[in-house]
């Protein structure tokens, strides 16, 4: 039986850019998205929006 083809999306951490919090996940397609993804999502510790950048890699 033949192992599943490993896909074009991976699935990468959001860490903020000024506390280093780990608190979101997504994924994104690396074959269409080469630069790293930079969103304003909310941190729960700031109790405000802030930045948030991709982080390295999850297994």
């Amino acid at each position: 039986m033949a192992s599943k083809k490993k896909g074009n999306r991976i699935i990468i951490p959001m860490e903020c850019e000024e506390t280093g919090l780990r608190a979101y996940v997504t994924q994104k397609n690396r074959m269409t998205t080469k630069d790293k993804l930079r969103l304003k999502k909310f941190n729960h510790l700031l109790k405000r929006h802030s930045w948030f950048s991709e982080g390295k890699k999850l297994k």
